[in-house]
């Protein structure tokens, strides 16, 4: 049997795209290295009005590195980056890279207690900040003892002495590190990583639910770059890739960062979504490359002035995160005469594992397999045998750019690596040609505006409620945030909250986006005979209420035309 009749997708590659690659053995820094020496004079990162060229950057990495080996880091530690999106984040990324610690992808918008089990968990010994952040840093830094608490100021703070800080010994000032001119002049760390040895700690609910860390390798990280440049068939030296995509996520450190520093492109960076900002970023800069997310290209093609501005630099798109309407990918390329395509992957694969064809997409579809990866629908039964086309099952895949495994959890690593395959807990199929089509989410997983949110997380802080006797939270579908979070709640006999009330409880305890949007009060809840929660009722019933509320719409319009 040939490879073609194996591997059917590899007839709908295009004609430049190779099946297969041979991934360099390099780590992430090896990456950079070999681009700052091609490239030296190019620009690296456009953010706040300031370009840096990849030479600039180099000698602002170094610094930073040297900054961080004389307070004490070491090779395998692990530090956490809890920003949003910013020149500094970047280089602050390589420089911890640069002396072989691992960064641990942190979210800025969570809350005290999430953050706490997120370092204790990673077992990180400090942090890269912003002062906005200090009042969640603090109280954690004191339980668990963080060794370092590097600040960068982005909105005109006047430095550690401006915040009391200055005598801390803990704390250290970004800005005055990276131009600090003296650690020119100390001797460059030896690079002790290789491409096997760990780079990110990228946190994930899984395939479970629970949070973990997801190891992934320096080649995980540079294979799915490679991956993703060989698809997308850029101009190198000379692509502009819009960074709007937190790069906290494994979508955009691959499909912004990584994609970027591989190809010699300058990243346009944005610290948050905003769409009046994207726009004129994208009339400024003219930007070639813009991953994204549905709700940020529904909102571009909305915008009430969108002719107003030049988008016509867009050549290609990637939408992850949600199901990308099929509307929404035509609109777009009429505006920008760019192409807007679906992809798929998940953070234990780097992230990308499938991807559509730039010209010849298939609406409703992930894609076909990447170079170097395999995938196959497995039965749902016993996960053992191979389904054929048309077939519902597990999607599993394969390739260079899966994991090394679950930080510190054998187990839960065993029950999703099996043989080198990837057990994605995406319940999929595949038709003749080897386009593979999700069927279903992961198990009771939200995705909202490109958030995941695992209602158990939501669950347990309304569990905490002294009003609330039991609470589950679904995903109910939303045309702006693909799905948003709604809380069922019984309350305990005798007490009366209102949704506002609710509402307000989550705020300082929940990030905003796991914050829910809506909130029931019923009598009970669904469950089995065991006493489980019936979850899926709730979303048929929603779903079931939304098509009666247009039927009911469609009666009266037709009602009042015929009167």
């Amino acid at each position: 049997m040939g490879l073609t009749s194996e591997r059917p997708w590899f007839r709908f590659y295009e004609s430049n795209v190779r099946r297969q690659l041979q991934i360099p053995q390099l780590t992430l820094v090896d990456v950079f290295k070999q681009t700052k020496l091609k490239y030296p004079n190019n620009p690296a990162l456009i953010f706040g009005g300031k370009t840096t060229t990849y030479s600039e950057m180099d000698t602002l990495i170094e610094r930073m590195a040297k900054a961080l080996i004389k307070r004490g880091v070491k090779t395998g530690d692990r530090i956490s980056i809890y920003m949003p999106n910013s020149a500094n984040w970047v280089i602050s990324f390589f420089a911890i890279q640069r002396i072989g610690a691992i960064v641990v992808q942190t979210n800025p918008l969570y809350v005290e207690s999430e953050l706490k089990a997120l370092l204790q968990d990673s077992g990180a010994i400090g942090i890269v900040s912003i002062p906005q952040l200090l009042p969640r840093i603090a109280p954690v830094q004191k339980e668990i003892g963080l060794k370092l608490i590097a600040l960068d100021y982005l909105s005109g703070f006047s430095g550690l002495a401006g915040l009391g800080l200055a005598d801390n010994p803990e704390y250290m000032d970004l800005e005055e590190q990276l131009s600090d001119l003296s650690l020119d002049e100390l001797e460059s760390p030896p690079f002790v990583s290789n491409s096997k040895d760990i780079a990110v700690l990228q946190y994930t609910g899984g395939t479970t639910g629970t949070a973990k860390g997801v190891m992934l390798t320096h080649h995980n990280l540079v294979a799915n770059a490679f991956q993703a440049w060989e698809w997308i068939v850029g101009h190198e030296g000379k692509e502009r890739i819009l960074t709007v995509l937190p790069l906290f996520h494994i979508y955009a450190l691959t499909a912004c960062m990584n994609f970027s520093i591989l190809s010699g492109g300058a990243m346009i960076i944005l610290p948050r979504f905003d769409v009046d900002a994207v726009l004129q970023h994208i009339n400024d800069y003219e930007p070639t490359f813009f991953p994204g997310a549905p709700t940020m290209y529904v909102a571009v093609i909305n915008h009430p002035k969108i002719k107003d501005y030049k988008v016509s630099s867009i050549r290609c798109c990637l939408s992850g995160s949600a199901p990308l309407p099929k509307e929404v990918a035509i609109r777009f390329g009429e505006l920008t005469g760019g192409r807007l395509v679906e992809a798929y992957g998940l953070s234990e694969a780097s992230p990308a594992t499938h991807l559509n064809p730039i010209f010849n997409s298939r609406v409703g579809s992930i894609g076909v397999p990447a170079p170097n990866t395999d995938a196959k629908i497995m039965d749902l039964e016993t996960g053992q045998k191979e389904l054929p086309p048309r077939e519902i099952g597990e999607l599993v895949v394969k390739g260079d750019q899966v994991m090394l495994g679950y930080w510190q959890k054998p187990e839960e690593t065993t029950a999703v690596l099996k043989d080198g395959w990837l057990y994605t807990g995406d319940i999929a199929y595949k038709d003749e040609d080897g386009f593979f089509y999700i069927v279903d989410r992961k198990k009771d997983m939200i995705i909202t505006g490109g958030y995941n949110v695992y209602p158990r997380d939501v669950e347990e802080v309304l569990y905490t409620h002294p009003a609330v006797r039991e609470a589950v939270c679904a995903g109910i579908s939303n045309p702006y945030w693909g799905e948003m979070v709604k809380a069922y709640v019984v309350l305990k006999e005798g007490t009366s909250v209102t949704e506002e009330d609710i509402l307000k409880y989550c705020k300082d305890k929940l990030a905003v986006y796991k914050i829910p949007k809506m909130v029931e009060f019923r009598e009970s809840l669904p469950k089995t005979a065991v006493g489980k929660v019936l979850r899926r009722y709730l979303v048929d019933e929603e779903r079931e209420k939304m098509l009666q509320q247009e039927k009911d719409a469609t009666v009266q319009v037709a009602a009042g035309s015929s009167q």
